[in-house]
């Protein structure tokens, strides 16, 4: 059965009729012409397929399309502010030579961005010290973890993490001098 259904993708808004079992990674790379999500595994295990929904990042192998009518999609398309203007993570994985044949760096990218922002949120994983605490540190070991769901076949992940860690730098940094003023009006 097919549905009417509205897109939000990169700003832009699409509407298509789809099959209700159609995935979001099928209409995204089939019927909207957005490649850059991959189709790895199609089991949701790989990460090639990463793409941010509101903000968090998905599997878009395993999200139904008409169940994200309306939400906000990101693709590795819609991450550069323009075309002149890559997103820091995207120049950053230039910079360190972070991929390889390249198949995986869509879904890393997409998944980096929404990592960023949960630990900015102060969500913890769990290699987290503390699972209470309001700042999470990224170290090697704490991107890893939150990085484990997308896989490299390459093995490039000796140059991702360190790309990671120099985009999320900055923030920790601005993170860790609002701390202790927010901690002082308390």
């Amino acid at each position: 059965m097919d549905l009417e259904i509205t897109l939000r993708v990169n700003g832009a808004t699409y509407q298509l009729s789809v099959d209700t079992r159609t995935t979001l990674l099928d209409a995204l790379r089939e019927r909207l012409g957005l490649t850059g999500a991959k189709k790895g595994c199609d089991h949701g295990q790989c990460g090639a397929c990463t793409v941010l929904l509101d903000g968090r990042r998905v599997n878009s192998c395993l999200a139904l399309a008409v169940a994200h009518q309306d939400a906000q999609i990101v693709t590795v398309e819609g991450l550069a502010t323009d075309a002149d203007h890559l997103h820091p993570l995207q120049q950053s994985f230039i910079d360190h030579d972070a991929f390889q044949c390249g198949y995986c760096t869509p879904g890393q990218l997409c998944s980096a961005v929404g990592m960023l922002r949960e630990a900015e949120d102060g969500w913890p994983s769990t290699v987290s010290a503390d699972l209470t605490a309001s700042h999470i540190t990224l170290d090697d070991d704490e991107i890893r973890e939150r990085m484990s769901g997308n896989l490299c076949r390459c093995a490039a992940y000796a140059n991702i993490v360190p790309a990671i860690k120099d985009v999320a730098k900055p923030a920790q940094e601005v993170l860790e001098t609002q701390q202790p003023e927010q901690e002082a009006r308390r």
